[in-house]
């Protein structure tokens, strides 16, 4: 396995943080990924075996296309990508002069349009990776408000939406060499929802789970499905229960 290398975008804080340590734990080398020079993404490099950190913003194209190259450029390959990177608006769902065009751009350039083009600019080393015999994989990070009419703002969980179509979209397309899942965390305890105290109060009071999420939780699922050689094209909700109510 140690030869076995991962893409985890958005992976100096949070969600992808966790993700990135999981995968490490698990014995890939991890490239990790952050928006801009960071002394935090460098230092948690050399904390993982064999892990690399490469600076790009999503919201250029020609970044993103060159983040996968880069990586393939210093690894020698890649054999998981995980599309984790995204960024939210809150605007209230009534507020539609809020919801610019503006805003509409942004919230799919970042959340659908540069996980997308990764896909595509990672498909040639995935699928060298699936000549070993068993199959690359791909997954992306959405949100449970991609599925329910809920969400920090209609852009973002559009966004997220189509995201989440894609999947189904792209497993067919590229199976079976390249599976491409999802998961859809509802709220998680990082710093893009520690200021959002209505939400956390939902979660404690509405969820089956009476919590929100832990980055580690998010990151065990993530990596299961990684690890699993068969399950392709899911939509995975880890809301902790939420959407039952």
């Amino acid at each position: 396995m140690s030869e076995r290398v991962a893409l985890v975008t958005g992976s100096t804080s949070g969600i992808g943080a966790a993700i990135a340590r999981r995968l490490a734990r698990e014995g890939y080398a991890v490239a990790l990924h952050g928006r801009r020079p960071a002394d935090a993404g460098r230092t948690m490099a050399a904390e993982l075996p064999g892990a690399s950190y490469h600076q790009a913003d999503l919201g250029d194209e020609a970044a993103t296309r060159g983040l996968v190259a880069a990586v393939v450029k210093q690894h020698g390959r890649l054999d998981v990508l995980i599309n984790n990177a995204g960024e939210a608006v809150r605007i209230p769902h009534a507020d539609l002069k809020a919801a610019t065009p503006a805003v509409w751009r942004r919230m799919l350039d970042i959340n659908l349009i540069a996980p997308f083009v990764l896909v595509a600019e990672a498909e040639p080393a995935l699928r060298k990776s699936a000549e070993s015999g068993r199959p690359a994989a791909i997954v992306n990070i959405g949100t449970h408000a991609g599925a329910r009419p809920k969400g920090a703002s209609i852009p973002y969980a559009t966004a997220k939406a189509g995201l989440h179509h894609a999947t189904r979209l792209l497993a067919l397309a590229l199976g079976p060499a390249i599976r491409v899942n999802c998961v859809a965390p509802g709220l998680v305890e990082t710093p893009m929802g520690a200021d959002w105290p209505e939400a956390t109060a939902l979660w404690a009071t509405k969820s089956a789970m009476r919590r929100p999420a832990r980055p580690e939780d998010i990151a065990d699922l993530v990596a299961a499905l990684v690890a699993n050689d068969y399950v392709t094209g899911e939509i995975v909700i880890a809301d902790g229960g939420l959407n039952l109510t």
